[in-house]
């Protein structure tokens, strides 16, 4: 006879912040997770030893996706400076993944202060990428820390942004604001 499988304790963990990005924290009950799973709440015991735990992993996963992942992998693909703060702008804000929690978790942690915590530290990392990759073609170092503010302060504000772009398209508004604060010249307009 052979053994039943156990549902991974990774698995759990993705539930619970796929449930985290559109519910909110209070959204992620145990009984509703091993529903979505199509098992039952015991095995979730054999990996946490409450809800808390479990949250707890969510938010080291959300944290080692968000800084670690994301700076291997811009730093594995290589590029310049410019083209990493791009990209990990793009791998940060722009998935459909990783967006959704990181507002959950900012919603989140304007309720709780271990959670703000942990978002200050991740936005710190964040920071000192910017910093990092923008000192590379910028000496002034108020204009470092202005440029990573308006770069960070851009991405993170654009999904709260409720406002029309105007006339303008805004991927287009938005694509010559990376290259102001990246300090590039506009694309040339497709033909």
């Amino acid at each position: 006879m052979v053994a039943p499988t156990r549902t991974p304790r990774d698995r759990w963990i993705e539930e619970g912040l796929q449930i985290l990005a559109t519910g909110g924290p209070d959204a992620v009950r145990i009984e509703v997770l091993a529903k979505r799973l199509g098992v039952t709440k015991g095995g979730f015991y054999g990996f946490f030893a409450d809800r808390d735990a479990l949250m707890q992993a969510m938010l080291e996963t959300w944290e080692r996706e968000s800084t670690h992942d994301v700076i291997e992998s811009i730093e594995s693909e290589g590029g310049d400076p410019r083209a990493k703060i791009h990209r990990a702008g793009l791998l940060t804000f722009s998935d459909d993944r990783l967006l959704p929690i990181d507002l959950a978790i900012r919603d989140w942690a304007r309720r709780d202060q271990k959670v703000a915590a942990r978002l200050r530290r991740v936005d710190n990392r964040r920071m000192d990428l910017l910093r990092e990759m923008i000192g590379t073609f910028c000496s002034d170092p108020v204009e470092v820390e202005a440029r990573s503010l308006i770069a960070f302060s851009t991405a993170i504000g654009m999904h709260f942004l409720a406002a029309d772009a105007g006339e303008l398209p805004r991927d287009q508004v938005r694509a010559r604001a990376v290259d102001l604060i990246l300090d590039r010249p506009p694309a040339k307009p497709k033909k």
